[in-house]
């Protein structure tokens, strides 16, 4: 019995007896879970049902969970159900029916941990959006981990997950980028608002190159027009080798002045008019947020008829809804939680529902740390370190594992120490080396004649995986779809690292109690192959982890 198949099975005996005593129950899901009970001692699956929907029967607690307990243990595959307290119910599997799970993850292979939890939903996840002005810093290179793995989640759950980066190519920003490309052309000092570090020198010197003249003797104006286009395209070609070089790919490269040449602007600003949310004063034109939940009504477009900051943010998410888009989710940093209210209440003026129809995940602060130091500066960028720093110091891998393996709701200091060790204090070599583990066993497995396979029969047998860390191993594994569901839905990506890192000590303890290839002289047995397959489930979820995390799974360490 799987514990998908128990679990339906407790929520069958539960209307049951309320059957027999004429109420009508509606269970929900969370009703019936299941849970791991701390202690091996008390069992496979452990259920609070009883305590949960005794009232609503009308029975004690306890009174319900004997007469379920009772109905359990009729069942094929539990071998006993106790009640504890006021009623929690202890389930023990028989052996046979926990190890069968083995199998079933050998045979789904990479499906092993996939849901259609989120089928039929179309999913807008826009990250990182750095603006092409300079290399991506650690703020975006967490957002560029992070929302990678959540959208590869999302897709594992049966979302339509189209990746969006927000291309800003319009403003201020953009303005005083050119001028420093152009200042650092022209052997002049940065602007007071300008952009420093080394790479405006280098961008600057490539826009001269590629100009195919004298790019100095053009006015300034035009020459900073020049380096504004050159300049901008050159560093966003920069920014997406390095996202690409970082195992992150964009669906969807959205510019944000395409919002004002295509009459996006005035296009939502007219929706706004005919819902009735927008007003003219002081000669600006005003959307009322307030009626929905804002601290202050917010100006859209200004008395000199230039649109403020807000117009584009409005635009752009109608944008998002008319391509067919049943959520978007934008990833944002620390320093933009002042804009959820605001952008709630544009939501709500279409229409749509708060935090459904538009949800906003932020990120906090990372600090890179080296010998108990921060590290503040790139060599490269000036003024903070850079996803390429990240990578240099340390790898694809342990950058990526590291930045995802943490909640983002709270601040992180990557220690690159710990981090560049081949150690097991290092979490994500600790992943890897069991992985690898798992393939030198299958390795020497296959030398010593040990298969699934044996006298044309398969010699898989469920009922020999008895020890106490197999039972555990087991337990671990049969989490792995549930905490891949609950990533997705909660969109916390770091429960499936933190998970993995489980499933490896998990499998490092079982690698130490018991052989898979027997000692030297003693013969093969079933006990052997049938460990094989467990060994090889652990593989199997390991790998399909990582994937999740964008992270390699290395045959040899």
């Amino acid at each position: 019995m799987t514990p998908a198949e128990l679990q339906v099975a407790v929520g069958e005996l539960v209307r049951s007896a309320a059957a027999r005593r004429g109420a009508d129950l509606a269970l929900s899901d969370a009703d019936v879970v299941l849970e791991r009970p701390r202690s091996r001692e008390h069992g496979d699956w452990a259920s609070t049902v009883a305590m949960r929907v005794a009232k609503r029967i009308g029975m004690p607690p306890r009174d319900l969970a004997q007469e379920l307990a009772s109905d359990l243990g009729a069942l094929p595959g539990v071998a006993e159900v106790s009640v504890a307290g006021p009623g929690f119910i202890n389930i023990t599997l028989e052996a046979a029916s926990a190890g069968a799970l083995a199998a079933r993850v050998v045979a789904e292979g990479e499906a092993f941990g996939r849901g259609d939890t989120l089928a039929g939903q179309r999913l807008n996840l826009e990250f990182v959006s750095a603006n092409p002005t300079g290399p991506i810093h650690l703020g975006g290179t967490r957002w560029a981990a992070v929302g990678d793995s959540l959208a590869r989640m999302l897709q594992a759950q049966g979302a339509d997950v189209t990746r969006e980066y927000y291309f800003n190519d319009h403003g201020a920003q953009i303005d005083r980028y050119s001028a420093s490309l152009l200042a650092a052309a022209l052997g002049e000092p940065a602007p007071e608002d300008g952009y420093g570090g080394a790479y405006i020198a280098e961008i600057a010197e490539r826009v001269v190159e590629g100009y195919g003249g004298d790019i100095r003797a053009l006015p300034r104006e035009e020459a900073r027009e020049v380096f504004r286009e050159r300049g901008v395209d050159l560093m966003f070609t920069e920014i997406k080798e390095s996202l690409h070089d970082f195992g992150v790919d964009f669906d969807v490269y959205f510019h944000e002045n395409d919002l004002y040449a295509t009459g996006a602007v005035e296009k939502a600003v007219a929706r706004l008019t005919e819902l009735g949310h927008m007003y003219e004063a002081d000669g600006a034109l005003w959307l009322r947020t307030t009626e929905f939940g804002d601290d202050r009504d917010r100006v859209v477009i200004r008395g000199t008829g230039e649109p403020a900051y807000i117009a584009g943010d409005i635009a752009y998410y109608l944008d998002k809804r008319s391509r067919g888009f049943d959520r978007a989710i934008i990833m944002l940093g620390a320093d933009h939680h002042g804009y959820i209210g605001r952008l709630m209440a544009v939501v709500a003026a279409f229409g749509d529902t708060p935090h459904v129809n538009l949800e906003i995940l932020i990120g906090q602060l990372v600090n890179l740390v080296r010998d108990g130091k921060p590290l503040k500066m790139s060599k490269r960028a000036g003024t903070v370190v850079t996803l390429e720093d990240l990578v240099e110091a340390v790898g694809v891998d342990a950058a990526r594992y590291t930045l995802v393996r943490s909640s983002v709701d709270t601040a992180l200091d990557v220690d690159l120490d710990l981090i560049s060790k081949r150690t097991n204090d290092n979490p994500v070599y600790y992943v890897q080396y069991a992985h690898a583990r798992t393939r030198s066993v299958a390795r020497k497995a296959a030398e010593a004649e040990v298969a699934r396979e044996h006298d044309g029969r398969d010699a898989f047998d469920p009922s020999l995986l008895v020890h106490p860390t197999e039972s555990d191993l087991l337990g671990q594994l049969e989490q792995f779809p549930r905490t891949v569901e609950r990533a997705a839905t909660l969109r916390e990506p770091h429960r499936v690292a933190r998970y993995l890192e489980q499933l490896a000590g998990a499998y490092h303890r079982w690698y130490d109690n018991c052989r898979v290839i027997p000692p030297a002289g003693e013969p093969v047995e079933d006990v052997h192959r049938t460990r094989l397959v467990l060994n090889d489930a652990v593989a199997t979820v390991l790998r399909n982890g990582l994937g999740l995390l964008g992270v390699s799974a290395p045959e040899r360490m």
